[in-house]
Parts: structure tokens; C-alpha cells; sequence
């Protein structure tokens, strides 16, 4: 049995996220549970056990969320975790390339992920393979547009489930309903929550009709998957999202930080890189110029001044020296402007040396 705002929901759901010809949606409360979900009907379509995953994931605290999840200070005293789970290490071109081009470095992780057929996992025995398109906790790393390309390749060559993992990335977040709608490489299944609801409990697994259809009965499903309420809350969420464009607005957001964050950029070496798609932007925060140092104090710093001044950040990556960008889709340029001056200031203060911030106050006066 079911309810008109279970399936309004995900008809509209399959319209703007189409999995191919034939989408089929299943609704639960939580990202974590949409992961898990996903996971079983991707083992349940292929008839195999194994999950290929990345290096700085985030999934999700559930039991194979953990397991998933890449950093360690989100899993102490919680094992022992899921089987069947192998970690490849994601294209970090940043601070993996050296002294490669783009094509040289992907073209070297792709024969990396060929090698672990042979050298981590038999690849007759994975069922699928989870992966953010853009990392979110891991510190706001977009995979390479070729390397998905040779993701989607691997996985159609070896007939393993590709899964994307949108829940921090969906919604508007980068200018599109998903970010791997960017890419122009279609999962087999995906994941959202988060933003789909406005702060409500609900979340969704979309995926290939074929392949949903794989769950047995019994299977898959939970005491207060797609609430009404929630329903609700998501359908007035996503009409909203339309009327007022949140996509084109993301993308605005995002054109104003990026440039702001860069110009910042060549004045402040100790900011090693500023990267995302739309209004989901990083900085990183390194010392010496050295990609692989992270300057998580001096992010950590950055992070109290501006808490201090009114303005709230979260840090991300495994060291903590990311700072991301998430400011609300419907802020307006005053107080986008407004946080900007805030976070830049507090920048500026804590990577001046006492010369510049002399000189600086000269000009000034």
C-alpha cells in the first residue's frame, strides 16, 4: 500500500534525475539508509558480494556507511565493519599528479583501477562501485570528467553497478539536480537527501527500472521510509527550487566565490587551491607550497575568527585544512558579499606576516 504523496514524489523524481529510458525511485529517511539500500540492490542485480570504494569517502555512519567511509576519526571502537569492501584511491590530481598533465594522470589512476582487478579484488565478484562525484566530508574534490568517462567504461566492461553518491552534491548544490549531470556520465544508481527535503527526513535511491527491480520483497523498505509529511516537504521544496531558478542561482553564487576566493588566491600563498562546481567550493590550506602539507591550524584558526565575527564555516578533508563554501542557496548577494569579507579578513589576518600587516596599516593611514 502506498500514498498519492509517495508516488508524486517520485515520478517527479525520475523526471529531473533520469536513470536511461525507465527510472524507478525508492524513498527512505536518511542518506546513510539510501547508501545502504543502494548497496543491497546493487548486489542483488549483479548476484555478487564485493564493493569497490575511495580513499577520503564519505557515506554515512551506519555499519556499511562506516565501512565505506574512508577517514578513521568517524569510526573508532565501531568495528569490526562490513566485508566484501575494497578502497581504490581517488584521482586527487592536486596532490597526486607531480609533475603530470591532466590526460597523463588519468590515464595512470585508470590503469590503477584495471590493476586492481588483478591485484585487490576478483572483479567477478564486485557488485558495484560507490563513489561522490564530488567528494563532500573528503574535502570538496571533483573526480576528473575522463576518469568518471573511464569509470563508466570499466564498470559497463566488467558489468558492475556504478552507484554516485549525491547527497551532499544534489539539489541545486552545483547548478544542476546532480552533479553527475555535469559530467554527462549516467549512474546505475544514486543516492540523495540532505537539501531534497528542506531539513526533513527523507531521502531517495533513483536507479535504472532493471535494475530496482532486482530487490526481492522484504528486502528493502523500513517503518517511516517517505513519510507523508516529508513527501510533502521535498514536492514544495523542488516547486520552489523551480520557481525561483536555484540551479542558474547556484552558479552565480558559485562565479562570485570562485573569483573572490582566487583573486585571494595569488595573495595568499598559503592557500594551495580553490576548486569545486557551482556554490560547492573548497579552499585548501597548505604550508611551504607543498600540496601534501596540510595547514589544518591555520585553517582551524580562519574557522574560530569567523565564528567569532558572525559568520559559521565547516572545515572538511581528512586533515581538516579545507575550508567549504555551503552558504544557502537563497542568500543574497549582501550577505553573500557580507560572509565573503568576513572570511577573507579573517584570511588575511591570520596568514599576514607582521611586515605585511605594517605595511598594510600604512596604506591604510
Amino acid at each position: 500500500m502506498t500514498y498519492e504523496p509517495y508516488i508524486e514524489l517520485c515520478e517527479e523524481l525520475a523526471e529531473i534525475l533520469p536513470h536511461g529510458d525507465h527510472t524507478k525511485v525508492m524513498l527512505i529517511s536518511t542518506g546513510a539508509e539510501a547508501v545502504e539500500n543502494a548497496i543491497k540492490i546493487a548486489r542483488q542485480a549483479t548476484q555478487r558480494p564485493a564493493v569497490l570504494c575511495f580513499s577520503e569517502a564519505y557515506h554515512g555512519r551506519t555499519l556499511m556507511g562506516m565501512t565505506l567511509t574512508s577517514k578513521v576519526n568517524y569510526k573508532f571502537s565501531c568495528g569490526p565493519f562490513a566485508p566484501e569492501v575494497y578502497r581504490l584511491p581517488f584521482p586527487n590530481f592536486y596532490k597526486n599528479a607531480g609533475n603530470l598533465s591532466m590526460d597523463e594522470f588519468v590515464e595512470s589512476e585508470l590503469r590503477r583501477l584495471y590493476d586492481s582487478a588483478k591485484t585487490l579484488v576478483d572483479i567477478n565478484t564486485v557488485a558495484a562501485i560507490i563513489v561522490e562525484p564530488i567528494q563532500g566530508e573528503g574535502g570538496f574534490n571533483p573526480i576528473p570528467k575522463k576518469y568518471l568517462e573511464g569509470l563508466r567504461a570499466f564498470c559497463d566492461e566488467y558489468g558492475v553497478m556504478l552507484i554516485f553518491d549525491e547527497i551532499q552534491s544534489g539539489f541545486c548544490r552545483t547548478g544542476h539536480w546532480a552533479s553527475w549531470q555535469h559530467y554527462g556520465v549516467q549512474p546505475d544508481l544514486s543516492t540523495y537527501a540532505k537539501s531534497m527535503g528542506s531539513g526533513l527526513p527523507i531521502a531517495a535511491v533513483v536507479g535504472k527500472a532493471k535494475i530496482m527491480d532486482a530487490a526481492l520483497p522484504g528486502t528493502i523498505g523500513g517503518t517511516y521510509i517517505g513519510s507523508p509529511v516529508c513527501c510533502a516537504a521535498a514536492l514544495a521544496t523542488i516547486k520552489y527550487m523551480k520557481e525561483i531558478n536555484l540551479n542558474e542561482r547556484a552558479i552565480h553564487i558559485g562565479e562570485i566565490v570562485m573569483q573572490r576566493m582566487k583573486d585571494l588566491q595569488e595573495e595568499v600563498s598559503e592557500i594551495g587551491e580553490v576548486r569545486g562546481i557551482g556554490a560547492m567550493i573548497g579552499i585548501e590550506f597548505i604550508k611551504d607550497k607543498n600540496p601534501n602539507s596540510p595547514h589544518s591550524e591555520l585553517c582551524d584558526q580562519i574557522v574560530k575568527g569567523c565564528a567569532q565575527d558572525g559568520l559559521i564555516l565547516l572545515s572538511a578533508g581528512t586533515y581538516k585544512n579545507v575550508i567549504r563554501i555551503l552558504s544557502p542557496l537563497v542568500i543574497t548577494d549582501e550577505e553573500l558579499y557580507k560572509g565573503l569579507d568576513i572570511l577573507e579578513n579573517n584570511i588575511l589576518k591570520n596568514t599576514r606576516s607582521t611586515t605585511q600587516k605594517v605595511l598594510s596599516w600604512f596604506k591604510k593611514n
